[in-house]
């Protein structure tokens, strides 16, 4: 009997179509800097956008600079904050981020895509705490700020 019925079943459409099984969407696993209540921007990503083109000065001169913009995005509710930076220069992120901290507090974790700047930001801190009078700069910086 089955011999009978698969023939004319097995090329019907409608047919396929309703005997088709539901597909089960598959979540991954959501860092736990995403799902976790914390205080605004401890846990951040930053990227850059642009370039812009703005002008330097109030003058009527129409000279333009290059500039972008590092947008540091809180992992919990999405929230940003964003910051002028001149150049895409690891000195220009560091200064970002020195105004970024100065204005949003301190960060615990810092996540990025690994982008040229942030990798040399990464490499020239690395390199700075080695040196003792980096250090103490550091210490004398957060307890006069309060940030122990």
């Amino acid at each position: 009997m089955k011999q009978v019925i698969r023939p004319v079943l097995h090329p019907c459409l409608p047919c396929v179509k309703l005997k088709a099984a539901a597909s089960q969407q598959l979540m991954g696993q959501l860092p736990v800097a995403t799902v976790t209540v914390s205080c605004p921007f401890v846990n951040a990503g930053i990227d850059y956008v642009g370039p812009f083109e703005i002008k330097s000065s109030n003058t009527r001169s129409k000279t333009t600079t290059k500039c972008y913009a590092a947008l540091f995005i809180r992992m919990a509710t999405e929230a940003i904050h964003l910051e002028l930076v001149s150049s895409l220069t690891s000195e220009a992120f560091i200064a970002a981020m020195k105004r970024f901290i100065a204005r949003r507090g301190l960060i615990d974790h810092l996540y990025s895509d690994n982008g040229s700047n942030f990798v040399g930001a990464n490499r020239e801190l690395k390199a700075l705490f080695k040196f003792e009078e980096f250090l103490r700069q550091v210490h004398n910086y957060a307890a006069k700020t309060q940030f122990q």
